[in-house]
């Protein structure tokens, strides 16, 4: 909990990964839905957004994720820039 109130943990990226499944979830649901809608574009139309809605989902995340880990990466490596001057 002290990692919480101090930042010394990041909170954002466990959130994303719940983000991430609720936008899988909805690209599923979109998609589907369109699949079997008489005016909703057909088949092609729901399968595309089904596929699109994944792929777009996961790039996003990741591109997210990937912020994440290269602030983790510089905080490594601002800590040890302080302890070999001491």
């Amino acid at each position: 909990m002290k990692d919480l109130f101090f930042f010394d943990s990041m909170l954002t990226p466990k959130i994303i990964t719940v983000v991430y499944w609720l936008m899988l979830l909805a690209a599923v649901v979109s998609g589907v839905g369109t699949m079997f809608n008489s005016y909703g574009g057909g088949f092609f139309a729901g399968a595309g957004i089904l596929i699109a809605g994944a792929v777009g989902a996961r790039i996003w995340c990741e591109l997210l994720i990937v912020l994440f880990k290269i602030h983790e990466n510089l905080k490594k490596i601002a800590d040890r820039n302080d302890t070999s001057e001491l």
